[in-house]
């Protein structure tokens, strides 16, 4: 009943949706923040003041879901993991599968982000273009079994179109990350320019540009 009600409630207006999504399921969605024409229901959603999920995006199957402030989904990504209790990843006793997004921070058109463990995204942060892939679960040759880490993206950083970050990949606070590039490991020097497949270190970027330094997520 709750599966259907979940698909009768997508196309509500607004003011009616928000209504249903904090009764029926419990959601925290501060009184300013906007869902759009999506399928959103994790098990947990925060929404933050003014952050916003825009059309057609898809998310399911994660523990939780947390916008902070001002930040965005924009149109079109695919969202989603492996549940709590699901059957697999057991090994993985503090798998945590939730999309956590920082204040300010912007998720653009048409990624894919798996979920399978926890996918975080810091303050300020944008991840940019379209057809990028944050993948948490893949198979291990060794043992030949499903296995997941988490992936950390850090604040003020800038990830560029189609890039590919897999489990157990970091990318610093204030870093820039190149189109087309593949994080596959935990960097850990702020200020830089990463790219490349795999991604290595490119250049230093200075520590007061500009973009490091905003107020606002959003660039005109």
């Amino acid at each position: 009943m709750k599966k259907l009600l979940s698909l009768l409630v997508v196309a509500l207006p607004w003011p009616l949706k928000r209504w249903l999504l904090r009764k029926v399921w419990g959601y925290r969605i501060a009184d300013s923040a906007r869902i759009g024409l999506s399928y959103i229901f994790p098990g947990e959603l925060e929404m933050g003041e003014h952050a916003y999920i825009g059309h057609f995006n898809v998310a399911i199957h994660l523990g939780r879901v947390v916008c902070g402030e001002h930040s965005r989904i924009e149109r079109g990504n695919w969202i989603t993991g492996h549940p709590p209790a699901g059957a697999h990843f057991t090994h993985r006793t503090g798998r945590d599968p939730s999309l956590l997004l920082g204040a300010h921070a912007a998720v653009t058109k048409s990624h894919i982000i798996d979920c399978t463990d926890r996918v975080q995204i810091g303050a300020f942060t944008t991840v940019a273009g379209y057809h990028s892939q944050l993948i948490t679960h893949g198979i291990d040759a060794v043992t030949a079994r499903q296995d997941c880490k988490p992936i950390s993206i850090g604040a003020y950083c800038l990830v560029g179109t189609r890039i590919t970050a897999i489990g157990g990949a970091v990318l610093p606070d204030r870093c820039i990350l190149g189109a087309g590039s593949v994080l596959n490991k935990a960097h850990s020097e702020e200020c830089v320019l990463y790219a490349g497949q795999p991604a290595v270190r490119i250049k230093s970027i200075p520590e007061d540009a500009a973009y490091f330094k905003r107020t606002r997520g959003f660039i005109d």
